[in-house]
């Protein structure tokens, strides 16, 4: 089963945390890619730009419409996710508890199941 962990930011929460916290978290990251690399659930990760980057794109009457900033004002942002392939959804709690961000107050990983996935062109369907 597939599954996207994505990470949610939240900026003042970050900013609360020690250099050696942060720095802590951003070095368990390489950590835990390489274990879930050794395990064979890693599909892909990406780290997101920040919000103030983003677009919202809506098509009204055949014309899109471009909008800055995120989809929704809040605090938190998402941030960045992990794509896996896990046995079921146990082992996925399991591997976004391994998450440095997850062992921090105010932050979290939110497990979503996927239904539906498409490679890019040239890939097998996946299973």
């Amino acid at each position: 089963m597939k599954f996207l962990l994505t990470m949610h930011m939240n900026p003042e929460v970050w900013d609360g945390l020690s250099e050696e916290t942060k720095d802590a978290v951003m070095t368990g990251h390489g950590d835990f890619i390489a274990k879930i690399r050794a395990s064979g659930e890693m599909i892909n990760t990406q780290a997101l730009g920040a919000p103030a980057d983003s677009a919202v794109v809506h098509v009204r009457s055949g014309v899109p419409v471009v909008t800055d900033g995120p989809f929704t004002e809040s605090k938190e942002f998402l941030a960045g996710f992990y794509f896996v392939e896990c046995e079921n959804r146990e082992r996925a709690l399991e591997v976004a508890a391994m998450i440095p961000d997850a062992g921090i107050e105010g932050l979290g990983i939110e497990v979503r199941p996927v239904a539906f996935f498409a490679g890019a062109e040239g890939e097998p369907e996946p299973g």
